[in-house]
């Protein structure tokens, strides 16, 4: 009865196991060698910041669709569900640099609000840039990333986050 309400995509994921979803992302095995250099260039080469996001960190990104946007989906509208799996994904960076400071710390979290705001943004302008070469895909990208850290900076000092 629940596959009935999913749709394939849904319920093709669920199926993945982690491994799968690794040799998905980067098209080679869990541990390969090749992994970290083929997710680097797929992430940094996709031709939209979500796609960026697809590629990016397939373990986590794994376990955040799983069990933080999954979930989220089911009860709140797509693009709210996006947000707050980015914050809650910065929360848990957030946590592993307070634990090594010792101190409050929330730079992640409001970057990777920033990071999922560009991904929305993105989508909404119907922003595609697949057509360009590697090289331009790839500066759009790390543009994209380094306006989320630098608009965190700015919303860090203005609104006195620590």
């Amino acid at each position: 009865m629940q596959g009935e309400l999913e749709s394939p995509k849904q319920s093709r994921r669920r199926r993945l196991t982690l491994a799968q979803y690794i040799q998905r992302r980067n098209g080679v095995p869990v541990g390969a060698t090749g992994s970290l250099r083929n997710m680097l260039y797929r992430s940094l080469g996709a031709g939209s910041f979500s796609s960026f996001w697809g590629y990016w960190n397939p373990i986590f990104g794994y376990y955040l669709g799983r069990y933080i946007d999954s979930p989220l989906r089911r009860v709140l509208p797509r693009s709210i569900a996006l947000i707050l799996t980015f914050v809650a994904c910065g929360a848990l960076h957030d946590l592993a640099a307070m634990a090594v400071r010792g101190s409050l710390a929330f730079f992640c979290t409001t970057l990777f609000f920033f990071l999922g705001a560009g991904v929305l943004v993105g989508r909404w302008t119907g922003l595609d840039f697949s057509g360009l070469p590697w090289v331009a895909r790839a500066a759009i990208n790390c543009t994209y990333i380094v306006a989320c850290f630098a608009l965190a900076f700015i919303a860090r000092q203005v609104l006195a986050i620590p």
